[in-house]
């Protein structure tokens, strides 16, 4: 990785702030004292003025305690900072929206969620980041009880919503429908939300698996949120991520690398969908799982095609929450941002599920999906 330390080390990380005004000797006055103190008093007489007298409507906090990075696990606050960098870039490039890393040195819930609050007035949207399950779901739903501003956690949702539109996209290749048999590997934070999201969709047959098996209420020692999924995803009582593709038409792992085989592959079901997203190395390479005879095949990697990275949708979705000043982001609109990204697709094949995140236009499209259910 010569080349990327090299990369970070020439621009001494990859984003800057920028002045938006002409700075003069004349201006200077207006910028600061003694004419900003007009900006200053018309917003405390009336607050909504901030979002047209600042840059605050146009700014959103990246925040993370550094818990859950990539796939580089817990490696603190201080080493999540070119990946949270590299997160402001892409709302910057793809959606005009600025962003801002803020790095919390405590992995306590109530800590985070009472930083959140207190530094809430200076955003109008919080991306929440790479934050361990199961605190990263109290932290979400706690800050969205308490601010009226959008709320988001990207490992979460951004990745449920690809994933949805890479879905739908998959089972018109294969010519199936939500009755499909779905597997699910992992049951972290995204795990969770996409077996959640798929089920607001339609799709009942899921069964989830983590690093013992299948999840199920006969399982000891679960934790809540497993228990909770085990009562809405039980339709196989026990067993490992084997006995769980067996029949299955649909994998998903959000996992680990290498823990399925081509053998695995070919115990599901004729013309099957394999999503492994595992990062960097997937749960099983697009070569092994073509041999097992997966129809479609899509990785997070950007070397194989049908690559499914949540760069394609939370870019959009902040734009068209902090332009039409939604104050939640709701089911409804993340249903609403995953049907605009698959449809974006016209013609889907085994190569192209999913539009490239340089398609022109991706970003508005998933901005005006969002506007739409306000």
């Amino acid at each position: 990785m010569t080349k990327a330390i090299d990369f970070h080390k020439k621009y001494k990380g990859k984003i800057e702030t920028k002045i938006k005004c002409p700075i003069d000797k004349k201006n200077l006055s207006l910028v600061y004292t003694p004419g900003v103190s007009e900006a200053s008093m018309a917003i405390y007489k009336n607050p909504k003025y901030v979002r047209s007298l600042t840059n605050k409507g146009n700014l959103v906090a990246i925040v993370t305690d550094g818990s859950a990075v990539l796939g580089l696990g817990n490696i603190g606050p201080d080493a999540a900072l070119p990946v949270m960098e590299g997160k402001a870039v892409l709302f910057k490039k793809f959606a005009d929206v600025d962003a801002v890393p803020i790095l919390l040195k405590t992995q306590n819930t109530k800590e985070i969620i009472d930083t959140i609050v207190n530094i809430a007035p200076t955003f109008s949207g919080i991306n929440l980041e790479d934050i361990s399950a199961p605190r990263c779901f109290e932290i979400e739903k706690t800050l969205m009880e308490k601010l009226d501003i959008p709320i988001f956690h990207d490992d979460q949702h951004g990745t449920a919503i690809v994933i949805l539109a890479a879905l739908i996209n998959a089972l018109r290749v294969v010519k199936k429908d939500k009755n499909v048999s779905i597997t699910i590997s992992g049951v972290g934070a995204a795990g969770t939300a996409i077996a959640r999201f798929l089920n607001d969709y339609g799709f009942k047959n899921i069964v989830l698996c983590d690093s013992k098996g299948i999840i199920s209420i006969d399982r000891k020692h679960l934790s809540s949120n497993k228990k909770d999924l085990a009562k809405i995803f039980n339709i196989k009582k026990s067993g490992n991520l084997s006995d769980a593709l067996i029949g299955a038409d649909v994998f998903i792992g959000v996992s680990t690398s290498n823990i399925v085989s081509a053998k695995m592959i070919k115990s599901m079901n004729k013309d099957s969908i394999v999503f492994a997203l595992a990062n960097p190395t997937p749960e099983i390479m697009p070569d092994k799982a073509k041999i097992g005879g997966a129809k479609v095949i899509a990785t997070g990697r950007s070397d194989f095609p049908n690559q499914i990275n949540n760069v394609l949708v939370f870019p959009g979705i902040f734009r068209g929450a902090l332009d039409s000043g939604i104050k939640k982001i709701t089911t409804k609109m993340k249903l609403a941002a995953a049907k605009a990204l698959a449809n974006m697709v016209k013609k889907p094949n085994q190569n192209k599920i999913i539009p490239s995140v340089f398609e022109k236009g991706l970003s508005s499209r998933i901005a005006e999906a969002i506007k739409k259910c306000k």
